[in-house]
C-alpha cells in the first residue's frame, strides 16, 4: 500500500463563526448549510449546546437523513460551543446551562472541586434570542415553526428551562438525560409556574429521551417532567418521551441525535 497524499479533513458546506456576547463572552458558532435549495417555508434550524461535542454527529445525521428522494426537507445545523473547543468546556456550559440556586443545593462534583460559577442561563438565552437567531435569520431563508434546540445532561436541563421560560422561542424542545435534580429539581419548580401559565396559544413540541442504565435518579427525573406535562396534551402541548434501553448517560448520545432529527424534520 502507498499513501498518495495526507490533507486535512473539515466537512462540506459547513461555517464557522466568533461571536461575542451583549456581556463580552465569545462563544464559537459551527454552522452546517444544506446543499439543496431552501423549500418555500423556509429551512428547519436545528441548535444544538456543547456544540463542539455535538455539531459533528448532528451535522452528518441531518446530511443523511435529508438525501432526496425519500429524505426530510433540507436543514440548517447551529452548534453553540467556546473558543477553547473542548467537547465539554466545563466552566463555561455550568454557567451558561444553569437555572440560578443555592451553591448548597448541590451535590459534590466528582472530582472534589468546587462547581464552577453557575446560574446564567437568562444572559445565554438572551444572547440566543438577541444575537445569534437574527444572525441565522439574516444569512438564510429560515422557517419560523421549526426552530428546534437540543442539548444533553446540564444541556437537557437547560432545554426544559427554556420552554418553560420562553415557550415561544422554540417550535420544537429536545431534552437528552436532563439534568433535573440540579438546585434539588429547581426546574421541576420552573415546569409548575409553566404550566399554571400556559393558555395553549401557540404549539410546541418536547422531546424527553434517556438511557435506560442511566442512573435512576435521571431516569425518574425524565418521566417526571413527562408525568407533568401530559394534561398540557389537550392545550398544544406534544410530549415524547424515549428510553433507550441498554444505553447509559453518554451512550445514548448517537440514538438521541438519530431521534432529534426525525423528530424536528418530520411533517
Amino acid at each position: 500500500m502507498r499513501i498518495i497524499e495526507k490533507n486535512g479533513y473539515s466537512p462540506s458546506n459547513c461555517v464557522e463563526w466568533t461571536l461575542q456576547s451583549s456581556q463580552g463572552r465569545d462563544y464559537r458558532i459551527m454552522i452546517a448549510i444544506p446543499e439543496a435549495e431552501a423549500p418555500p417555508e423556509g429551512y428547519a434550524v436545528i441548535y444544538a449546546v456543547d456544540g463542539d461535542a455535538m455539531f459533528g454527529t448532528i451535522a452528518e445525521t441531518v446530511k443523511v437523513q435529508t438525501r432526496k428522494p425519500k429524505g426530510f426537507n433540507p436543514a440548517i445545523v447551529v452548534g453553540i460551543g467556546y473558543p477553547s473547543r473542548l467537547p465539554f468546556d466545563m466552566d463555561r456550559r455550568c454557567y451558561d446551562l444553569t437555572m440560578p440556586v443555592d451553591a448548597a443545593t448541590l451535590p459534590d462534583r466528582p472530582n472534589g472541586q468546587p462547581w464552577p460559577e453557575h446560574g446564567g442561563v437568562d444572559l445565554f438565552l438572551d444572547f440566543l434570542e438577541q444575537q445569534l437567531m437574527p444572525a441565522i435569520s439574516s444569512e438564510w431563508q429560515i422557517n419560523p415553526n421549526k426552530q428546534a434546540i437540543f442539548g444533553h445532561s446540564l444541556g437537557g436541563h437547560f432545554t426544559l428551562y427554556t420552554m418553560f421560560s420562553r415557550p415561544k422561542l422554540f417550535s420544537h424542545v429536545v431534552s437528552g438525560s436532563p439534568s433535573v435534580w440540579w438546585g434539588n429539581d429547581e426546574v421541576l419548580r420552573e415546569q409548575e409556574r409553566f404550566i399554571s401559565k400556559w393558555k395553549g396559544e401557540h404549539e410546541v413540541k418536547l422531546l424527553v429521551i434517556v438511557g435506560g442504565d442511566e442512573l435512576s435518579f435521571m431516569v425518574e427525573g425524565a418521566q417526571r417532567v413527562v408525568e407533568r406535562m401530559e394534561p398540557l396534551a389537550i392545550k398544544d402541548i406534544q410530549v415524547s418521551y424515549i428510553k433507550f434501553e441498554n444505553e447509559g448517560h453518554v451512550s445514548v448520545l448517537p440514538s438521541a441525535i438519530n431521534r432529534l432529527v426525525r423528530f424536528v424534520l418530520t411533517d
